[in-house]
């Protein structure tokens, strides 16, 4: 009987999906995935390139954590924190570099 509950137990704990996280980073666009707009310039600002390059160039709203660009599955709430360094609260799909965004603050 005790090797079953362990067995039980076991798959449990793999079969669980990935808990949420905080991510820190700034909100950019996959055109600009660094963070450096200055190639683009698409406005005078980083928000403003952001904005611009995901409405008129189709790209993707991405946090970076100043390594690593994550797309956000959210492509809506991150168009107000664009240039902004924030906290997604989320899951990450690591092998797709997607981040599942539950929410989105400004980072203190």
């Amino acid at each position: 009987m005790r090797p079953l509950i362990l067995i039980v137990c076991a798959l449990a704990l793999l079969s669980a999906a990935p808990g949420k996280q905080k991510f820190t980073g700034v909100i950019t666009d996959s055109m600009c995935a660094d963070g450096n707009h200055s190639a683009m310039r698409m406005g005078p600002t980083d928000a403003e390139c952001t904005k611009a390059c995901v409405e008129a160039h189709g790209a993707e709203y991405v946090l970076y954590d100043g390594k690593s660009a994550w797309t956000l599955s959210d492509q809506t709430a991150p168009e107000k924190f664009a240039g902004k360094r924030v906290v997604v609260t989320g899951s990450l799909d690591a092998q797709k570099k997607v981040l599942q965004v539950s929410s989105i603050a400004e980072a203190k």
